[in-house]
């Protein structure tokens, strides 16, 4: 497999489902509960927003939107936000409306 088939696959955008939104979701959630509560802990919020950030990009696929949400995360006042499931929400959104504006492919009979 050629190096760019590799990035192509890792970049690839799952069609959304049911299942891929509600786990996107509860792992936002889980995510902003944890930081909240673990936050007085040394590298907690940083260990947490690296897994959150790779979980989300395989569950519902990578979105630019995840790089600035991730780097907020870092500031100290925001961080308190749930920032996670605002910015799924969003990406689901963006996702959604995707979807539905490309149109499904005929089947292609040959004969």
């Amino acid at each position: 497999m050629k190096p760019s088939e590799k990035l192509n696959r890792l970049f690839r955008v799952p069609r959304l489902t049911r299942t891929r939104i509600i786990l996107a979701l509860a792992m936002a959630m889980v995510a902003d509960g944890l930081q909240f509560l673990l936050g007085l802990l040394p590298l907690a919020d940083q260990v947490i927003d690296v897994m959150v950030m790779l979980m989300t990009s395989w569950v519902i696929g990578f979105h630019w939107l995840l790089l600035p949400t991730f780097a907020v995360e870092f500031v100290p006042l925001l961080e308190e936000l749930p920032t996670w499931t605002a910015c799924v929400v969003a990406v689901i959104a963006l996702r959604k409306r995707e979807q539905r504006a490309v149109p499904p492919e005929d089947p292609v009979i040959e004969i």
